[in-house]
């Protein structure tokens, strides 16, 4: 089978590694354009393009997927078969149906949950315990095309967003290579998706990090981890924003249980290693309420520190409070 294969992130990297291994061939990788990258902001190819550079693949970088020059160089190399892998854009009728036997694509969830752009993300955000890879024929609509072939993986409770996103990937491509092979050999079966079970994953932005002090600790937990390592949960002591990189959700100490009322994001305990605050929409501790302990933070623009390396160097009192704006 001839391949264009579509693809940008790291998340794309381990799917085109895996074709170039296979007996298909890799006819044209279609990558964004070079971006400013990173905190200097200096133009860098992305993870696929380097990939394509070093195995000296025919890569094409359009602005335009409606471009008549790079349609005209796609359909050029005749693929047989489109492979979409976080490619970052919605590709137009013209090139969904260019290649004989269509696009498919390797979506980062157990569809129809989590349609869209932040599968992984929104999936740890909202707690689930499981999650997977679908790989599925692309339609216009958004990842609502005919599944293909899928298979599930756990989600251990402290995983972050980027240790799941690795594991997928990697997941992906043996399924997405399998998926390729039954499409060759005649046997694919097409299952259609359920549109009621349906539930979408909004791209990520930085407000979404802002920490509702009054939701149950494993709610801010999940929200930490989902949002590692970008955008990042945060919460303000002051005028001061603190990024809250890493946390667990525990039983309430006994020598913190109180019968008095505790503004949630209140700190109750800052000593060595322990960072412990309060969560919850009731302002009463009560012998069974979880709080979060916090084990990484930052202060934004200095270097993250574990809790005990933080305390050393900044103080941080039991009646501080942690709230969702500086004001």
């Amino acid at each position: 089978m001839k391949i264009a294969f579509f693809g940008t992130p790291h998340f794309s990297v381990p799917t085109l590694d895996r074709l170039l291994e296979s007996p298909h061939k890799v006819v044209t990788v279609i990558t964004q354009p070079d971006r400013r990258r990173g905190r200097g902001h200096r133009v860098s190819a992305a993870p696929v393009k380097q990939l394509a550079d070093r195995y000296d693949l025919r890569l094409l970088q359009p602005d335009r997927l409606r471009d008549e020059l790079f349609v005209a160089d796609l359909r050029k190399v005749q693929p047989d078969i489109g492979v979409v892998v976080a490619y970052g854009k919605l590709l137009p009728d013209t090139v969904l149906k260019l290649p004989r036997f269509g696009m498919i694509n390797v979506h980062a969830s157990l569809l129809p949950k989590y349609r869209g752009a932040a599968p992984i993300h929104r999936a740890i955000m909202a707690g689930e315990t499981k999650t997977g890879v679908t790989i599925i024929q692309l339609i216009r609509e958004i990842d609502a095309g005919p599944m293909l072939r899928w298979a599930s993986r756990a989600i251990d409770p402290n995983e972050t967003s980027d240790r799941v996103e690795r594991a997928l990937a990697i997941l992906g491509s043996d399924l997405l290579v399998a998926a390729i092979d039954d499409i060759e050999a005649g046997c694919s079966v097409k299952h259609p998706q359920s549109p009621d079970q349906a539930t979408f994953a909004p791209r990520v932005t930085r407000e979404d990090g802002n920490i509702n002090w009054n939701a149950p600790a494993s709610t801010v937990h999940n929200q930490v981890r989902g949002l590692h390592p970008w955008p990042h949960a945060f919460s303000y002591i002051g005028s001061t924003r603190y990024l809250v990189l890493r946390t667990t959700a525990i039983e309430c100490p006994l020598h913190l249980r109180t019968a008095r009322r505790c503004p949630r994001g209140t700190v109750l305990e800052a000593v060595k290693d322990r960072l412990i605050v309060a969560t919850g929409d009731d302002q009463v501790l009560a012998t069974d309420d979880m709080v979060l302990a916090i084990h990484e933070l930052q202060v934004e623009g200095r270097k993250p520190m574990v809790t005990r390396a933080f305390l050393a160097g900044h103080r941080l009192l039991p009646t501080s409070i942690f709230r969702s704006s500086s004001t």
